[in-house]
């Protein structure tokens, strides 16, 4: 089964383009590296929350918006490897300063454990 690289963050609205190219140049490595899919989602319906919400997650400020993403791997090793290129691959460097603050981002590791599509199911 699959493993997927999921990230959240809040990005500004006037730096909207500019994300989408930067995840557009980012793409080519994160393929390079074994990734079979990434997915970039703007956010559209986003409430806030009374105790938690992606909002509050990513603590959100005026003018900006959440973006959820994620990439696919065949398994966690692929993953991994890839993460640990971003240390010494300098392709990574060359890619520069991300369009939104990095410190607000939320990221992790995810088994896929149930997946449909189409029809289709994996679990």
């Amino acid at each position: 089964m699959s493993y997927i690289s999921g990230m959240l963050a809040a990005v500004p609205l006037a730096k909207k383009a500019a994300y989408l190219e930067y995840a557009q140049r980012a793409w080519p490595l994160f393929e390079r590296h074994g990734a079979l899919d990434m997915v970039e989602n703007w956010g559209d319906e986003v409430p806030e929350g009374a105790l938690t919400s992606f909002p509050m997650a990513v603590k959100l400020e005026p003018g900006e918006s959440v973006v959820m993403s994620w990439i696919t791997w065949p398994d966690k090793a692929t993953s991994d490897a890839c993460m640990a290129s971003m240390q010494s691959d300098p392709a990574w460097e060359a890619m520069g300063e991300m369009p939104f603050d990095g410190k607000r981002m939320i990221f992790g590791g995810f088994e896929t454990v149930l997946r449909c599509v189409g029809g289709q199911k994996e679990w």
